[in-house]
Parts: structure tokens; C-alpha cells; sequence
């Protein structure tokens, strides 16, 4: 039985693993990344890049957009929807850096830096262009659906 990830950062105080999917592209590419996770350390800020835990059982790394009262407002990179009330009850750890074609980069980096505001701070132009993109397959799905 393999262990947690809850465990894992337990023990370690740290997680480090592969990035498995898509959401949080350009940023991290999927099977080529390392990620380094560490317990979050009070309350998580804007642009933060939680791990957290839907009550589904299933682990998401997104980008929060905005703090809230209740929770966190959350989106990964790659996508457009926002997920709203994830709240600290679910929060495992946080991005503290990940490792590119052998390099460390900490969000604290200046590079990294410009590119989250970038992305962030222009997310009605982000947005609009992933719909855009996603526009020819949601139309294909549908003329191909069988009455």
C-alpha cells in the first residue's frame, strides 16, 4: 500500500512528484516537471498553487485567483472555470518551487513572478482565448452526437 500524500509530507515535510495532467499548463508540463510541496504556513495569498483534496477523494494543484472569507477562489492555468469554496479544511500542502529540465525554480523567482501576474491578472483575455480554442471540439462532439 502506497503511502498518502498527507503522509508523505508528514514524514518528509516535503512532497516532491511528476506533473500528471494538463491544467496547469504552460507553467508545468505534464510527465516532464517536478513539483516540491511543502505544508502551507498560515493563511494562502493570491497566486498561491495549492494541493488540495475534493471531498471526491481526488488531488488538484490549482492557482488561487482570490481570497475569500469563506475559501478560496481557484483556477488551474490551463483552464477557465473557476472553482469557488475550496476552503483551508482541504489545503494539503503548497508549490514552493518545481524543477524544469533540472533547474529549481522558486515562486519566488522574478520570471516566475511576471508570469503569474501576467496570467493571472489578465484572466478575462486568458479566458475568452481557451474558449475560443475549445470552441471547434465542443462543436464537433455535438454533430457527432447520436440522436
Amino acid at each position: 500500500m502506497s503511502a498518502s500524500y498527507e503522509d508523505i509530507l508528514a514524514k518528509d515535510g516535503k512532497l516532491i512528484y511528476t506533473v500528471v495532467g494538463t491544467s496547469m499548463m504552460p507553467m508545468l508540463r505534464q510527465k516532464k516537471d517536478l513539483l516540491i510541496i511543502e505544508p502551507p504556513r498560515g493563511k494562502l495569498k493570491r497566486y498561491d498553487v495549492p494541493l488540495y483534496k475534493r471531498d471526491s477523494g481526488k488531488y488538484i494543484l490549482h492557482r488561487i485567483l482570490k481570497v475569500r472569507k469563506d475559501g478560496y477562489v481557484i483556477c488551474g492555468d490551463n483552464q477557465w472555470r473557476r472553482e469557488y469554496g475550496v476552503t483551508d479544511r482541504q489545503i494539503i500542502g503548497v508549490l514552493t518551487a518545481f524543477v524544469r529540465d533540472g533547474r529549481e525554480i522558486p515562486v519566488t523567482n522574478r520570471r516566475y513572478r511576471l508570469y503569474v501576474h501576467l496570467w493571472c491578472d489578465l484572466f478575462w483575455l486568458r479566458a475568452a482565448a481557451l474558449r475560443c480554442l475549445a470552441l471547434p471540439g465542443r462543436i464537433k462532439r455535438k454533430l457527432t452526437r447520436h440522436p
